[in-house]
């Protein structure tokens, strides 16, 4: 035949729907290449198309599945549809296992209807945020989910209700949350504190364990600032009372030791109790909390030593800030130790010399578990707990954000993992206000040194209108600046100081002292005070013609100050550099407005800064929505 037949032979079938058999026949009868020549119709051609290879999930992108787990194969016997097991699954297939739904980008299907069916006039545009669907860096829960959990933590107004040792519920109201009034569990503290005690609130009964296995498995996902320290370290030390008072072994060294310091009288026990046998925990915690940093460990170990003054345990903490003499007596005491707060190192350098240290562990905390089970510290962390695990009765992981790669290792290594999440998980509160500054626009030009110190201008005027708890004092106002490079800490910082600006840089490169001196101040929740004459001594004491702002405190530094760090007297912060995911969005503008308190962030767009995901984070917190 001749090339111009096959040409007009290929219009026909390419207008057409599909060939019938019948005419399939003809075709290949009257032409010399057959209809396999011509080819398919575009219509059939879907089914024969090959599925685009999908891309894994990035480890910065966050779980869209952290309150529900997944089906498994015992869950649900069927198999699904087309779908083949084993090495050769995508080998000699004959049905295509494509989605037949649009790949179209905005476009889906009205709930309710099948695919091709119409529904009104024509198919909606999917809503949500466009950019931060780009950016792939968050998703939410459903909000039916949500809905359902608020209900569920109506039912609890009081540390009370749980079922708690009474000298636990001491140790609460008396030690940690002293000189507070109204004092009203957090929604996690709600949620967290029944599970983990086994407690049945409400008409949801807890999950049965599965037949032979004694160890429980949770995860507390909770957003930033919301008490989850408390919320896993009240129901851990119950049960560690609870253990320790049918230990026969502790019972009777107890006993030998109230009778040796009834015959030594009034002699201080640090000075004989070398001498006497070492207690049966020495070297053997019950309770180990991991943190990622040394300034999270001294934070951690502060609330445990809170409830250990009530409930007489003995909690020690070891961090590279200590030093060798310091830790060994930590950890090999003779007056023993019930529960470690370390960081991932340093304790698996010294189980790696001395087993048996994990080799009693009850309970195992992973604080951050995003970043203790990403790449940095998986190995040291996936150690311990192995080293842990035959003598694990509980294991909690808490963050405040969930990523994919970690929601995907939990489900492979732990499938029956009992998921808590709170209703305002990976959203933003709406009591922190942002605003933004185009830096690019007048008077700035594009100078973010310029535009932050005027943004902390702003906010030390408007302090210096308001007076003090004190006549004649002002209040201090301690203010975050958070940047995505360790070297632009240390130019900001300069800067602002040569602006009269009390400003210091806090990086992996400043000293470990100096670091805990810089962030104790932000972390305290004594109020600073200043007087106006103070304020003229100090504007004084600078060249002529150079502002003062001494009624104002920053500190510049990189996301080492957002994770964890309970920042309650920091009402504002600043985000030189637009985050790179959402995920910093929330862990940056979560270090203020913490434990229900009101904050302001302040973010600085440049011309080469993503405008598009820092409208949608706005519009996002406005609404009260999680960010997708």
């Amino acid at each position: 035949m001749p090339l111009w037949y096959h040409r007009a032979m290929w219009r026909i079938l390419s207008s057409s729907k599909c060939l019938s058999r019948h005419d399939a026949v003809i075709i290949r009868q009257t032409t010399a290449r057959g209809v396999a020549a011509l080819g398919p119709s575009r219509t059939c051609s879907r089914h024969y198309a090959t599925r685009l290879e999908r891309k894994p999930p990035s480890r910065m992108v966050l779980s869209d599945r952290v309150a529900s787990p997944r089906r498994t194969d015992r869950d649900s016997p069927r198999r699904p549809r087309n779908r083949l097991d084993g090495p050769f699954a995508s080998m000699n297939r004959v049905v295509a296992n494509v989605d037949r739904r649009e790949k179209t980008a905005g476009v889906s299907a009205p709930s309710g209807l099948k695919y091709g069916e119409k529904g009104g006039k024509g198919k909606k545009e999917r809503k949500g945020f466009k950019a931060l669907k780009m950016q792939r860096a968050l998703a939410t829960i459903s909000y039916g989910k949500r809905s359902s959990i608020k209900s569920q933590m109506q039912e609890i107004e009081s540390f009370d209700q749980f079922d708690l040792l009474p000298i636990m519920k001491e140790a609460i109201a008396n030690g940690v949350l002293e000189g507070m009034v109204n004092i009203k569990p957090t929604p996690v503290q709600r949620l967290a504190i029944p599970a983990l005690l086994g407690q049945q609130i409400g008409p949801r009964a807890r999950k049965a364990a599965k037949p032979g296995k004694e160890r429980e498995e949770f995860l507390l996902a909770a957003e930033t600032g919301s008490g989850k320290t408390l919320a896993y370290l009240a129901p851990t030390i119950n049960a560690l009372k609870a253990a320790e008072a049918e230990d026969e072994t502790v019972i009777a060294y107890n006993k030998r030791l109230e009778e040796e310091k009834a015959r030594r009288g009034d002699e201080p026990v640090s000075k004989w109790i070398d001498e006497f046998e070492p207690h049966p925990n020495t070297a053997r915690p019950r309770v180990v909390v991991l943190v990622p940093t040394a300034e999270l460990v001294e934070q951690v170990t502060h609330v445990a030593k809170a409830i250990s003054h009530v409930a007489k345990i003995k909690a020690r903490s070891i961090s590279a800030k200590h030093q060798m003499p310091k830790i060994r007596y930590n950890l090999y005491s003779p007056l023993g130790i019930d529960l470690l707060v370390a960081t991932p190192y340093l304790l698996g350098a010294i189980a790696n010399s001395d087993p048996n240290i994990l080799s009693r562990v009850s309970h195992l905390v992973i604080d951050e578990a995003d970043s203790l089970l990403d790449r940095n510290f998986a190995p040291e962390t996936t150690s311990i707990v192995d080293r842990a695990m035959p003598s694990l009765k509980q294991l909690i992981l808490c963050s405040a954000t969930i990523p994919r790669h970690l929601d995907n290792y939990l489900f492979d290594r732990f499938p029956d993992m009992q998921r808590i999440t709170t209703p305002n998980l990976h959203a933003i509160p709406r009591r922190v206000q942002m605003g933004v500054i185009d830096v690019s626009q007048d008077p700035y030009r594009n100078n973010k040194n310029l535009a932050c110190a005027d943004a902390i201008y702003s906010i030390g005027k408007d302090v210096a209108r308001h007076e003090g708890a004190s006549p004649g004092e002002v209040d201090v106002k301690r203010i975050l600046v958070f940047v995505n490079e360790r070297e632009t800490t240390t130019e900001v910082a300069e800067y602002l100081r040569s602006k009269g600006i009390d400003a210091v840089a806090l990086n992996r490169d400043t000293p470990e002292q100096r670091q805990s001196a810089m962030l104790a101040l932000f972390t305290s929740n004594e109020p600073i005070r200043t007087s106006p004459t103070e304020d003229t001594a100090s504007a004084a004491a600078l060249p002529r013609g150079r502002r003062s702002l001494p009624n104002t405190k920053v500190l510049v530094a990189t996301d080492l100050a957002s994770r964890g760090i309970d920042t309650v007297a920091v009402r504002h912060v600043v985000l030189y550099d637009v985050p790179h995911t959402t995920i910093d969005f929330i862990h940056r503008i979560g270090r203020a407005g913490r434990m229900g308190r009101r904050g302001r962030a302040i973010v600085l767009v440049g011309k080469d800064d993503r405008r598009d995901v820092v409208a949608e984070v706005k519009e996002s917190m406005y609404m009260g929505q999680a960010l997708i």
